[in-house]
């Protein structure tokens, strides 16, 4: 699969500017190790039982990384998978240490 400088530019900004309105934040729940990097491209939660805001975070980041694979892929006709992937790729990359991120069994491991 190749894609242009433009496409991975444009998926890690994705990644890295969604906002919210939630009284946490993305980096906040990654910083107490409630949230992770999963390997489909989007969000988890490491910790059961996490708070609702957290619950809430994961649900609308988790929406609008869809929405924009849907139209990475359109745009590049490409499969919204193959997106994901990707992206899941660059956001492990990019994950700071001591930041949970899904190894290949589906297992959070905190990034060395």
């Amino acid at each position: 699969m190749k894609l242009s400088k433009i496409f991975v530019c444009s998926l890690l900004l994705l990644l890295f500017s969604i906002s919210n309105a939630f009284a946490v934040t993305l980096e906040d729940a990654k910083s107490a190790g409630q949230i992770g990097e999963r390997r489909d491209g989007y969000i988890g939660l490491v910790q059961p039982g996490a708070p609702a805001d957290v619950i809430a975070l994961v649900n609308d980041v988790n929406r609008q990384r869809r929405e924009r694979y849907e139209a990475m892929a359109r745009e590049n006709s490409i499969s919204v998978d193959d997106v994901a992937k990707l992206a899941y790729v660059k956001a492990a990359e990019n994950t700071r240490s001591g930041h949970f991120v899904e190894d290949s069994s589906g297992r959070w491991v905190r990034k060395p």
